[in-house]
């Protein structure tokens, strides 16, 4: 059995949850409050993040590096280029979401709406929250620059780094934070991975205290 241990917005278990759907590999979801620290977990993964991805006797902790296990253990279909200069493109924009959208965008607006709620840790910073409205405008253009020019993220076909920017912007749309009529090529290949089978469990996600907007689910927006 393999079971994705997990928090149904983080954008980076969505990430994992997305590539093991795409593969068709039946896994059990178990929700993790990890900011409590259970000494289970902990033993899972002693650096008490998730996700944490246990298959047979082994725990895969961080996001990327079990994406990239997941496509070298299970390669169809494949999910990052042969060429190299192809898989380093998928590698900068996945590094370009889980890090700088993140820095800038998710974790100035999922984390100060949420996640401060669920930790109990206080109430949203206005300030951070004027910070991730103002930055995530920036990196929408940027998609709109990249989808201009290809079909896809980093290319003609689907790869990891589409997978990592639908986790987050999946994530944010959960809270109404993104302005899908800003580019409308944006807002299409939204909706183009936003339809695959593969998104069906993301979109049926409900954080209770923080229900999802109406269009959040709906495939025509």
């Amino acid at each position: 059995m393999i079971r994705l241990y997990h928090v149904p917005l983080s954008p980076f278990c969505r990430k994992v949850r997305l590539v093991l759907a795409e593969k068709k590999i039946e896994v059990e979801l178990v929700e993790e409050r990890y900011w409590e620290q259970d000494p289970d977990f902990m033993r899972r993964n002693p650096a008490g993040k998730v996700p944490v991805l246990r298959i047979d006797d082994m725990n895969l902790a961080e996001s990327t590096p079990i994406c990239e296990y997941l496509e070298e253990r299970y390669p169809n279909p494949t999910l990052m280029p042969k060429d190299a200069e192809g898989r380093y493109e998928v590698r900068r924009l996945m590094a370009w979401f889980d890090d700088k959208f993140h820095h800038e965008v998710t974790s100035k607006l999922l984390y100060e709406r949420v996640n401060r709620k669920l930790m109990k840790s206080g109430y949203p910073v206005a300030a951070n929250v004027k910070s991730g409205s103002k930055a995530i405008k920036y990196h929408l253009d940027y998609m709109a620059w990249l989808l201009d020019r290809r079909r896809w993220l980093a290319g003609d076909a689907m790869t990891l780094a589409d997978f990592a920017a639908a986790a987050h912007l999946s994530a944010l749309d959960y809270t109404s934070d993104v302005d899908w009529n800003r580019h409308e090529v944006v807002k299409d290949w939204y909706a183009k991975i936003k339809s695959r089978p593969a998104f069906r469990s993301l979109l049926a996600d409900h954080v209770p205290s923080f229900p999802p907007p109406e269009h959040y689910a709906d495939l025509d927006f």
